[in-house]
């Protein structure tokens, strides 16, 4: 997913000691170290062990530093229901696709790229794959309204340093340190991997006095992991302006706002493949299709950047409205099936 991407620091240098421990106790005992972690990440074009080096890696895996070509980004997945109290529930697909251009960074800044980025995702029944207009919440046997992901701009630049998170409209205010861009790399001999994670707490855009239905509290915690795989071989080709991707993308946050869960327990889990590439053809055609119907300047990317960038749940709070309260004024309230044993 070709977005926020603050890394946890210290990942690689735990890993790194704990394959070393295991290595030498097993010589110790006099017993073959198993096979582990590569750590060699010096390539004989790219050097991940550098700022520069990761700086260019990335910019190659968000976008194509010919700044020019368009680097399409697609994920595929679930979203799980966790309500306490009873087993996580498979509530709908969830699948769209990304499309992004790098250009350079502007006076002022440090020296590398500006990713810019659209983005769509699309909720849809877990049995026909088709995109969900309304949906029957199961916690509420109540149909509700489906509101889509479409984040225009999704925008962060890529140098020598991490890159400041979104401030989601002011809701995330507090100014980051500024830290070398070493993002969490291991190899396997010829499979690149790469661990990118986000925790964020931040004053919720949906505050409940006005959002009783739809915000989850006046705090949103959220999380995203990426998992990357890539080619070793392909990140240190020079020729190669992008670089194709495979992985995974988790995400932890509230209750979906138009699920209209209120101030119930738990929250939604999504699990959804990714990649990325030079064409859209590994998107769902039926996604690609809606797209076209409906959010037709979502298969393009942006051509300046603007601000600001939003995620998913400001952009609600910006373009949606308050749902109405239930005539009795009670707002409903999901409440546990436990098993029966």
């Amino acid at each position: 997913m070709n977005r926020r991407n603050l890394i946890v620091g210290g990942m690689a240098g735990a890993a790194s000691l704990a394959f070393g421990t295991s290595s030498a106790a097993a010589k110790k005992q006099g017993k073959k170290p198993l096979a582990g972690v590569d750590r060699n990440l010096k390539g004989d074009y790219l050097d991940l062990t550098t700022t520069a080096g990761n700086r260019e890696a990335f910019a190659r895996i968000m976008g194509n530093t010919d700044m020019q070509s368009t680097k399409y980004g697609w994920y595929s997945g679930v979203v799980h229901g966790v309500l306490p109290g009873e087993k996580i529930r498979d509530l709908v697909g969830f699948s769209g696709f990304s499309v992004a251009k790098l250009m350079p960074t502007i006076e002022g800044e440090d020296p590398g790229y500006r990713k810019v980025l659209r983005e769509v995702g699309f909720y849809t029944d877990l049995k026909t794959g088709e995109v969900l207009e309304e949906w029957e919440n199961p916690y509420l046997n109540e149909k509700v309204r489906v509101v889509p992901i479409a984040n225009d701009p999704f925008n962060h630049t890529i140098t020598d340093y991490f890159y400041a998170p979104p401030t989601y409209g002011g809701l995330n205010a507090a100014p980051p340190p500024k830290i070398p861009f070493l993002m969490d790399w291991q190899r396997k001999g010829k499979s690149l991997n790469l661990a990118s994670r986000i925790n964020l707490f931040y004053p919720a855009a949906l505050q409940p006095e006005k959002w009783p239905r739809e915000s989850g509290g006046k705090f949103n915690q959220v999380s995203e992991i990426f998992l990357y795989q890539i080619d070793w071989d392909e990140m240190q080709n020079p020729d190669l302006t992008a670089i194709e991707t495979r992985g995974t993308w988790n995400r932890i946050t509230p209750w979906l706002p138009w699920m209209l869960m209120g101030p119930s327990e738990g929250h939604c889990v999504y699990t959804c493949f990714m990649g990325s590439g030079d064409t859209l053809d590994l998107a769902d055609p039926k996604i690609v299709e809606y797209t076209a119907k409906h959010y037709p300047k979502y298969l393009e990317a942006p051509e300046t950047w603007e601000e600001p960038s939003l995620s998913s749940l400001e952009w609600y709070a910006r373009e949606q409205k308050p749902a109405p309260l239930p005539a009795d004024g009670v707002i409903p309230v999901a409440k546990a099936k436990p098993p029966k044993f």
